[in-house]
């Protein structure tokens, strides 16, 4: 078989020999794992999939069969089972993933049932921008910005609805080609929309107003609250007081509509930072690093210094673990999706396990609050509370 992906090493080998199986199964830790069962043709297609006791499925698939059942049996068809063991149910499911992929390349995608992340599209390409919700990524290096992951297409919605009325860029999906006899909308009758399909506005002014969606949506909407902010500062330095009075309502509208907003909730190419996992190293814990959204590790960072790095603080040791953690690289912009949808999987569980940490718009990670978060995960404790997301910082 030809694989297009690099297969990933699972790091256990043994063969399996029924009549010998109960040794083999004492040797096997009850942790868990992804695992992997061959024939003695190795061309055949593998059985692949995770579990959170080792020990426990093999007896179930390899035990001898039982009488009257329908279960699973694979003890005359397995030869050999590879497997490596994992800290957490995320860092099984993101080997799965790489391992399904390379070897089921055609119907990978199917087994693991992706929901693709909602994100919200500005579209720069189009002569008029306008935004909309979409789950597919367009060319990677095309002038458009993507921003999510959102929890559901439903959240995406209405957070770039309610995000809209305070501006008026346009919300039609036409292609436009202005003329000043078309009527226009119901959107620029509102004075919503600055009507470039009648030459309602310059192209001049639609740009300026374009650029301030984008930086509405790129800053969580700390640009808009600081625009509003400053107008209603200077109505009331100038004693205009009704007109102080009705921009302050605007500003406590804006506020419920920024709040909906997840913090992982990123302009993908600036969507960075790790996720701290228990790892099956004892005194460890496991670190993934995502750059534009794209996963890779983990890596083994060690609760104890090495001898060598002892003078080293535990932010020094961290930055060097993850330096030697390549960024990943997605191949298409499929591939991207498919991170998404793995990230978005676990980040929006009601249960998550782990901690993670986003890097600011500059591409800096909060050490102290990782450093904290590290000693949390490995202890088993709880994450910390978690204050209602802050807009990242602007520069």
């Amino acid at each position: 078989m030809n694989f297009p992906y690099n297969l990933p090493v699972l790091t256990h080998r043994v063969e399996f020999v029924p009549a010998e199986d109960a040794t083999l199964f004492a040797s096997i830790p009850a942790v868990p794992a992804v695992f992997l069962l061959r024939g003695e043709d190795h061309t055949a297609e593998p059985y692949i999939s995770k579990t959170a006791s080792l020990r426990r499925r093999l007896q179930r698939l390899l035990n001898a069969p039982e009488e009257r059942t329908k279960r699973l049996n694979l003890r005359y068809r397995t030869r050999t089972i590879e497997y490596t063991l994992t800290g957490s149910d995320f860092e099984s499911g993101f080997l799965l993933y790489q391992l399904l992929r390379a070897t089921f390349p055609q119907i990978y995608a199917q087994r693991l049932r992706f929901r693709f992340a909602p994100l919200v599209k500005l579209h720069l390409e189009n002569a008029y921008p306008r935004a909309s919700i979409t789950t597919r990524l367009g060319r990677r290096r095309g002038p458009s910005f993507y921003y999510g992951p959102f929890p559901t297409r439903v959240a995406a919605e209405k957070f770039l609805s309610d995000s809209l009325d305070f501006f008026q860029m346009r919300r039609c999906v036409e292609e436009l080609n202005p003329d000043p006899n078309f009527p226009g909308c119901i959107y620029s009758e509102m004075k919503m929309c600055l009507a470039p399909c009648f030459k309602g506005c310059t192209d001049e002014e639609y740009r300026a107003e374009v650029a301030r969606v984008a930086n509405y949506l790129d800053t969580g909407g700390a640009s808009l609250v600081r625009e509003i902010g400053t107008l209603r500062d200077a109505a009331s330095a100038n004693l205009e007081f009704e007109n102080a009075a009705a921009i302050h309502v605007r500003l406590e509208k804006l506020k419920p509509v920024t709040s909906q907003l997840p913090e992982i909730v990123r302009r993908l190419d600036r969507l960075a930072g790790v996720i701290v996992q228990t790892s099956p190293e004892p005194n460890c814990v496991a670190l993934f690093r995502f750059d534009s959204g794209c996963l890779a590790g983990p890596v083994t960072f060690s609760i104890q210094p090495p001898d060598h790095t002892k003078s080293q603080s535990m932010e020094s040791r961290i930055e060097a673990t993850l330096a030697a953690l390549s960024p990943a690289k997605a191949g298409s912009a499929f591939e991207t999706m498919e991170h998404l949808a793995l990230l978005k999987r676990w980040y929006y569980r009601s249960s998550r396990t782990g901690e993670i940490f986003l890097a600011d718009d500059k591409g800096v990670l909060p050490l102290r609050r990782l450093v904290r978060g590290i000693g949390r995960v490995y202890r088993g404790e709880k994450p910390e509370d978690t204050l209602p997301a802050s807009p990242p910082a602007v520069s």
